[in-house]
């Protein structure tokens, strides 16, 4: 029909039923990460929070009954992963899955979405690199790799918790890290004048203390922490490790605490190398004043976000997720209104 007209045009529509399931590091604002784009996309959710903090998201849905969100727009579901995690995974009448919380985790939950065909986005974790380049400044890279490790105790998917500095300034920059970790103030969260709180649980205080013991014994030298705090609380000192290996657990694996494994480098080639030896790819950290050597390395980092003389400086005008391991899709941004809507197109003679 060559003579023949058509108007033709895309069209996005609501994915339908999302199941929203968070970590528990920061679950009121992953929470709203999540039901921001899905509610705008016209999309109704059931959010499951982490069996550690169930509150925020009790008084979330609390609040949203109050403001005249019509019931069953959102849902608050609370329970294990096995149980209720579980069950929101496989539930068939579940259009999309996102998750925020450990890659073992996702990987399942990834599984499950794939024999429905589920739509799943997965924020991940992650081992950052932080990396120092010989023309950085020096006190200021240093009090931001402190910052980008010790932040809420480490429990950041994207903390900086791999340190890379030249050989030329390395000793110093470990020594001003030690320094910072070592007058930083342990206590209550509710204290303001807390500078590094307890982590979230017995369990992961003893999962951290394990790596720093495992470090130990495979022969890292601790400049400054090391361990438990002692007394009550699930405290652990902040902590800063030379003298590891590359390859070794410290490095390669999650910690989700406030250690840091600090290693230098010669060279750009080596910095870049090192930096992605990881299967996680969620962020990394560039410390110089040399921004035409900066432009350069970032399209070489496997990395789903790059900063520059700052780290986790969310922008939510941009979109937020990993490489690799650390995940699939993105939260933040214009990007993420594509995980919570389908296209249909359309194609009419007229």
């Amino acid at each position: 029909m060559p003579d023949a007209q058509f108007h033709g045009y895309t069209r996005r529509e609501a994915v339908g039923v999302v199941g929203a399931i968070v970590a528990w590091n920061f679950p009121l604002l992953l929470a709203c990460w999540k039901l921001g784009p899905a509610l705008a996309s016209g999309c109704t959710v059931v959010l499951k929070p982490a069996d550690e903090t169930p509150l925020t998201a009790l008084m979330l849905g609390k609040l949203a009954l109050e403001a005249g969100y019509p019931p069953g727009v959102l849902n608050v579901v609370t329970g294990t992963g096995i149980e209720a995690g579980s069950a929101l995974s496989h539930h068939p009448d579940v259009d999309k899955l996102t998750f925020t919380g450990s890659t073992e985790v996702g990987k399942l939950i990834g599984k499950a979405a794939m024999d429905t065909m589920t739509r799943v986005t997965l924020e991940l974790g992650g081992k950052s690199p932080t990396i120092v380049l010989e023309d950085a400044d020096i006190p200021t890279a240093a009090a931001g790799a402190a910052n980008a490790i010790f932040f809420n105790q480490g429990q950041v998917c994207c903390a900086g918790s791999r340190l890379y500095v030249h050989k030329k300034h390395f000793d110093n920059v470990v020594a001003d890290i030690s320094s910072i970790a070592e007058e930083m103030t342990i206590g209550a969260g509710l204290n303001p004048n807390t500078q590094m709180g307890p982590l979230i649980s017995a369990k992961q205080q003893q999962r951290v203390c394990n790596y720093i013991d495992q470090g130990r014994q495979n022969g890292a030298t601790i400049t400054t922490g090391g361990g438990a705090v002692d007394g009550p609380g699930f405290f652990v000192k902040p902590t800063v490790m030379v003298d590891v290996d590359q390859n070794s657990a410290v490095v390669q694996e999650e910690i989700f605490g406030p250690v840091l494994v600090a290693m230098p480098f010669d060279d750009i080639e080596e910095a870049v190398r090192i930096a992605n030896d990881s299967q996680y790819g969620l962020g990394a950290s560039i410390w110089s004043n040399n921004l035409s050597q900066v432009h350069r390395m970032i399209p070489r980092i496997k990395s789903g976000s790059v900063w520059v003389n700052c780290h986790t400086a969310l922008d939510p005008a941009l979109p937020f997720g990993g490489y690799k391991q650390s995940g699939l899709g993105r939260e933040m941004g214009s990007d993420v209104i594509e995980h919570y809507t389908e296209v249909k197109s359309v194609l009419m003679s007229i």
